[in-house]
């Protein structure tokens, strides 16, 4: 059985770092069984994000695993804490199916168990 899991990364990696680590490894987890996984950082998430994808950054490793299967971050978000370029330049959406914001209802609506860290 294949399942359909979205997970929303909400803490900053100077935050809890463990709960970013934990986001990817879980993705990992689902993308090695073959399910449908669909990640995004919102919030304060969206720092996590430009820490990971910057080569030698902390769980840099662990994004290159789900890379593909990061949809996107939250638009208002990334530009709230002002790294909406660094993620954009990485060829990264930025999310605003509502209001300018990443949509949760979404996921929910296409039967998606939502995760988040």
């Amino acid at each position: 059985m294949t399942h359909k899991v979205a997970i929303f990364v909400y803490e900053p990696i100077n935050g809890d770092a463990s709960r970013v680590y934990r986001a990817l490894r879980t993705a990992h987890e689902f993308v090695s069984s073959g399910d449908d996984v669909a990640v995004v950082f919102d919030g304060s998430g969206t720092e996590a994000l430009a820490e990971i994808l910057r080569p030698g950054g902390k769980f840099h490793s662990q994004y290159q695993l789900v890379s593909s299967h990061i949809v996107g971050a939250c638009k208002v978000c990334s530009k709230s804490h002002q790294v909406a370029n660094q993620i954009a330049g990485a060829g990264i959406e930025l999310l605003d199916e509502f209001d300018g914001e990443a949509s949760v209802r979404k996921y929910v609506t296409l039967g998606y168990t939502i995760l988040n860290f």
